[in-house]
């Protein structure tokens, strides 16, 4: 499958909405968000323990009363072209499969999609399309943005889009544009940045909004989407 597998959270009770879930973390991202929050895993990771497939689907099946699905994350998991053989094992095993993505390959969702591998996506927004460049710092095909968030809406799937509001690129209009631009979606949820470990350290010094703020935000979303939520 040729798959960098670097991390593997055994149980997650918030991982996979409304069921318990093991977490496979795949190493690489296209994107270079300087508050992201796993940049071991995205710049580094050959010097973190490769974990096997089999490793993974003996612990599943060993403890498949218990666990629901698995959450495949990252990195960006759909630039492997293994994943989706990776995904049909985890199915054939009997489990549900929840994807985490920042939307950048609908062709590889497509894919998934149309052979039935995935039950749960979501995505990342992570600025209005015209600040996508900034905020992923690298050039970013937005066209490609836009055509995965048609294929989630249309897919039939639960789904998912949220975004980490950090100060630097997330503000009241962001959240009103972001509002219009994905409106009469199913479910959008405000993602706290936390200044812990960042990609670029000097985010770690960086102040996060205050719960009031983020409230504000949603009151400002909600007209937009059928459900709304903070994640702190």
């Amino acid at each position: 499958m040729n798959l960098k597998i670097k991390g593997f959270q055994k149980t997650s009770l918030i991982d996979y909405p409304g069921k318990v879930c093991s977490v496979v973390f795949l190493a690489g991202c296209n994107f270079r968000c300087p508050f992201c929050q796993n940049p071991d895993i995205v710049i580094g990771y050959d010097k973190l323990k490769d974990i096997s497939p089999e490793k993974i689907f003996d612990y599943i099946q060993k403890k498949r009363k218990w666990i629901d699905g698995v959450c495949i994350t990252g990195g960006e998991p759909t630039i492997y072209p293994g994943l989706p053989a990776f995904m049909q094992k985890i199915k054939k095993r009997g489990f549900f499969v929840k994807l985490d993505t920042n939307g950048s390959n609908p062709r590889m969702l497509d894919y998934l999609f149309r052979n039935c591998l995935v039950d749960y996506v979501s995505m990342d927004i992570k600025a209005p399309l015209e600040n996508y460049h900034i905020v992923a710092a690298t050039k970013v095909k937005t066209h490609d943005i836009q055509k995965s968030i048609d294929l989630i809406m249309k897919s039939g799937l639960e789904y998912e889009f949220r975004t980490t509001v950090v100060p630097e690129f997330f503000s009241m209009k962001d959240a009103l544009t972001i509002g219009k631009w994905l409106n009469r979606t199913k479910k959008y949820a405000l993602q706290q940045f936390r200044p812990t470990i960042t990609l670029d350290k000097s985010y770690q010094n960086k102040k996060p909004y205050s719960e009031k703020e983020l409230l504000e935000f949603k009151k400002i979303m909600k007209p937009f989407f059928t459900f709304v939520e903070i994640r702190t």
